[in-house]
């Protein structure tokens, strides 16, 4: 684990023109379960508040692409087992959003990664879902990992981490195969063992300091 000094700027500037930083909850349409799991973003913002030196509001925010509210959140998540669709509106809005600096973390809670990749193609028709490599700074910004900690087996393949990129600027994070989120949950959800909670509260640390520091 590293210690970790943000760039005291850019969070003095968040936070005096939109208050504590939050991670928001993606409501899109289509009829996936985007609203599973509500423990998953409580828990990790009290890790993230308990292990480094920002503090996260645990009251989770819901916002859907529509409202104007979006741009008060650096960092947006979505998840789900089922379909997504974004209307047209909706495909420019995330497009704004992230070329303006925000940034998407998508985690695939099994069942989501046709649609996903389909509509997020329409969001940025010319760019691709790369894969990201162990060396790249997002495995090794606060705890060191060689590979994407695989948490559900799902259907037993490796677990993948996908981005997309604006020249270096990483505007989303995939995770595929692994179910990175589900580790957030309270420890009866889904009853995985405590060393999977571990590594997937310090995947989730690693995915959003990341980034709010690029």
């Amino acid at each position: 684990m590293k210690h970790l000094v943000f760039p005291i700027i850019f969070l003095l500037t968040f936070t005096s023109l939109h208050g504590n930083l939050s991670i928001a909850r993606l409501k899109y349409r289509g009829g996936g379960d985007w609203y599973n799991d509500p423990s998953i973003i409580p828990n990790l913002a009290r890790e993230i508040n308990k292990r480094t030196n920002i503090q996260v509001d645990r009251d989770e925010i819901v916002v859907s692409l529509a409202e104007e509210k979006l741009v008060r959140y650096p960092f947006i998540f979505m998840t789900g087992h089922g379909n997504i669709k974004f209307s047209d509106d909706d495909i420019e809005r995330l497009r704004n959003y992230l070329s303006a600096g925000g940034f998407l973390y998508a985690d695939d809670d099994y069942g989501m990664d046709d649609a996903f990749r389909k509509e997020i193609k329409k969001v940025f028709p010319n760019k691709e879902l790369i894969e990201i490599p162990y060396d790249h700074p997002l495995y090794h910004i606060f705890y060191d990992f060689e590979s994407l900690p695989k948490i559900h087996k799902h259907n037993g393949k490796p677990p993948q981490g996908f981005g997309i990129f604006d020249e270096s600027r990483m505007l989303l994070f995939y995770s595929y195969e692994t179910n990175i989120s589900d580790g957030w949950a309270d420890p009866d959800v889904h009853k995985d063992p405590p060393e999977k909670r571990e590594e997937a509260f310090r995947m989730g640390i690693n995915i959003f300091l990341y980034a709010l520091t690029h």
